[in-house]
């Protein structure tokens, strides 16, 4: 018996279809990393639980610059990506709103970030890290929510 087999067509099908994403005998796709943080903070602005994207410093500037006539919104707010040839790495920066279990935020920010890249683009995410910088508290619509139900 030899060790040294011809790979099964199952296993010649699974390596064409990985290569095939972004490499092929007609060229080779390469894809910005600014496309993939772009892609990554809209799907994470998705998931209900995040009230917003970034750290302090950035989520500053971003309102500010949504405050500029005319300016357009950073999608990729509060998203760091290293982007490879075949694989991709992601960091998320986000607020959560108070009450929403951060475990499960968490849970279901990756799953709509790796799903919604690895559809997109056809990278392999290697890894999604999540950093809650805070917790928003929405005490505007509280007190406007008991002002008027008040009867004196």
């Amino acid at each position: 018996m030899t060790s040294t087999q011809p790979p099964t067509s199952a296993t010649k099908d699974v390596a064409s279809h990985s290569d095939s994403t972004l490499v092929s005998s007609q060229g080779k796709t390469s894809i910005a990393d600014t496309v993939v943080s772009k892609i990554a903070g809209i799907a994470s602005r998705e998931v209900n639980g995040v009230y917003s994207l970034g750290g302090g410093a950035s989520r500053v500037v971003g309102a500010l610059r949504e405050r500029i006539p005319g300016a357009s919104v950073n999608h990729s707010q509060g998203v760091s990506v290293e982007v490879g040839e075949k694989q991709t790495a992601i960091d998320i920066d986000i607020v959560a709103e108070y009450g929403v279990s951060i475990v499960d935020l968490a849970t279901g920010i990756r799953r709509n970030v790796i799903a919604a890249i690895e559809r997109m683009t056809g990278l392999e995410v290697t890894e999604v890290n999540i950093t809650v910088h805070d917790v928003h508290i929405d005490e505007g619509e509280d007190a406007g929510d008991e002002t008027p139900s008040r009867v004196e």
